[in-house]
């Protein structure tokens, strides 16, 4: 019968319409970059009605994805958003989904790309993606380094908060592991603000003889560094060719931090 496909058809067209606007509806709370929103700022940002944003609200505040504050009469994301949020990051791999952005790096710079972690006071390779040159720097992926000593220790160290820097300047014993590792706190604190800045850090023999990196922060929704991809290689030959690297490691560091919610919140 035609004229029931047709029907049939054109109610699929409109119910799937709806569920794209109560989605967007969502969206927008991560996006927004404020706590809560109201019916008519919802309405503006998405160009659809106040009667439609009541209609999308009423249904996401039966199942616990927004909640309403009853004086103020503005939304926000509700517990079953969080959950749906803290459920995507528990199945997220961080070796796993950092993996082709290493290879990228190692093809297209011709160095070896790395990912670490932090581990309290210290910091750990857990990732290595080898380049095919025959002369290259491997890493001793588990092995701990202190926060203070190389590019990607100093990418971690300075994306820290301001508290947590202090009281590792403050306690902990910044020991030379080669003849140029920054060893007085004033020194380094001054190199973290340089960092911040530029968004990325860089070592030459710091932490190995003879070796330079590269290395920038991957951040999670909260703005909280949660590891550090680098591009390292002989320092002869890699040496000058940091400031080159430099904003391709940023930019994979950029995708990576994407995939863990960093920018949600103010829209980028």
């Amino acid at each position: 019968m035609p004229g029931a496909a047709v029907e049939i058809e054109e109610t699929t067209g409109k119910s799937i319409a709806a569920v794209e606007r109560a989605l967007d509806v969502l969206l927008l709370f991560g996006r927004i970059g404020r706590p809560d929103l109201g019916v008519t700022e919802i309405a503006q940002e998405l160009g659809i009605t106040k009667g439609a944003v009541h209609r999308i609200l009423t249904a996401l505040r039966s199942r616990r994805l927004v909640t309403a504050d009853p004086v103020t009469r503005r939304y926000a994301l509700g517990p079953a958003a969080v959950a749906l949020g803290r459920a995507y990051l528990a199945r997220t791999d961080l070796r796993m989904v950092a993996a082709p952005e290493l290879r990228r790096l190692a093809d297209e710079c011709g160095e070896t790309a790395t990912l670490s972690v932090r581990r309290g006071d210290t910091r750990l390779y857990v990732d290595q993606v080898l380049p095919t040159s025959e002369l290259r720097i491997e890493v001793s992926v588990g092995a701990p380094y202190p926060l203070h000593a190389g590019a990607s220790s100093k990418a971690i160290l300075a994306f820290l908060s301001d508290d947590e820097i202090d009281a590792y300047l403050g306690q902990a014993r910044l020991e030379a592991l080669t003849a140029r590792t920054v060893t007085n706190a004033a020194a380094l604190r001054k190199e973290i603000a340089q960092i911040r800045k530029r968004g990325y850090a860089t070592s030459v023999s710091e932490r190995q003889e003879g070796a330079a990196a590269v290395a920038a922060p991957v951040l999670d929704h909260d703005g909280c560094v949660i590891a550090v991809i680098s591009l390292a290689g002989p320092q002869f030959r890699f040496r000058q060719r940091l400031a080159e690297c430099a904003p391709v490691v940023v930019e994979a560091a950029g995708r990576l931090s994407a995939e863990f919610g960093y920018g949600l919140a103010d829209g980028d």
